[in-house]
C-alpha cells in the first residue's frame, strides 16, 4: 500500500478492520490462509463479515501462500479480494459479550458467553481462483475498463436463521433456536473480475450443502 502511495491507517492489534484508507471511506480486513491446510473457512473471532462498518466499506483480502516454506518472506500462491457483503449481507447485527453469575459450588462464579464465529472465504464458496487474482464485486458497481467480468455469482438468502442458542452444562450439548429469515429468498448478485488479457479459469459457485 505504501508503494502505491495509498493513504491508510493500521487501527492496531485486535481491532477492526486491519487497514482504513484515509481518502476513500473503505477499510480492508487481511486473511492468510496456508495451503495445504485450512482454507475453506477461518475463525473470525468477535466480528462477523460484514460489508459496511461505521460507514465505511469493508473489502476481505484473502491470499493464500505455502504452507512449507521456513523463510521470513514468501510467495502468495493467488489472492482474492472480496466485497464483505458476498460473505455476509447481514448489516444489522451488532456483536456483544455478555456473562452471568451463579455457576459454580459456591455459586459466585461467572460464565462469560464469548461468541466466537466460523465464516467461508472465497475459497470454500467459489473456483477458479487458483493462481490468479480475483475481485469480486456487487454488480452495482461501476465497471473499471482495465478489468474483465470472468464470473456471475448469484447467493440466495437462507430460509431459516438462528436467532439464539442454548448451552446444556451438564451434557456438553448446543441446541440452536431458529426462525424464519425475513428476508428468504433474496438474491444477491456480484461480479468476478481479473485484469485485462489475464488468461484463467471462469470463476462459478460451488455446491454447498448446508
Amino acid at each position: 500500500m505504501e508503494e502505491t502511495k495509498i493513504n491508510y491507517t493500521k487501527p492496531g492489534r485486535n481491532l477492526y478492520p486491519d487497514f482504513i484508507l484515509t481518502d476513500q471511506a473503505e477499510g480492508y480486513e487481511i486473511k492468510g490462509l496456508a495451503y495445504p491446510g485450512r482454507t475453506a473457512d477461518y475463525d473470525c473471532n468477535s466480528q462477523v463479515p460484514v460489508g459496511d462498518h461505521k460507514e465505511r466499506t469493508i473489502y476481505y483480502v484473502f491470499g493464500r501462500y505455502p504452507a512449507n516454506v521456513k523463510e521470513n518472506e514468501y510467495p502468495v500462491l493467488d489472492l482474492v479480494i472480496c466485497h464483505g457483503d458476498f460473505l455476509n449481507a447481514d448489516r444489522q447485527y451488532v456483536h456483544k459479550n455478555k456473562n452471568l453469575t451463579g455457576f459454580g459450588s459456591y455459586g459466585d462464579l461467572k460464565i462469560r458467553d464469548r461468541k466466537m464465529y466460523i465464516a467461508p472465504t472465497p475459497y470454500g464458496i467459489i473456483t477458479g481462483t487458483e493462481q490468479q487474482i480475483t475481485l469480486i464485486l456487487p454488480d452495482e458497481h461501476q465497471p473499471d475498463p482495465r478489468l474483465d467480468v470472468v464470473g456471475e455469482l448469484v447467493r440466495v438468502e437462507a430460509e431459516q436463521q438462528v436467532i439464539g442458542y442454548f448451552f446444556d452444562l451438564r451434557s456438553n450439548i448446543l441446541t440452536p433456536n431458529y426462525q424464519k429469515n425475513p428476508s428468504s429468498g433474496t438474491v444477491h448478485r456480484f461480479l468476478a473480475y481479473r485484469v485485462k488479457g489475464v488468461n484463467g479459469p471462469r470463476v462459478t459457485l460451488k455446491s454447498v450443502n448446508h
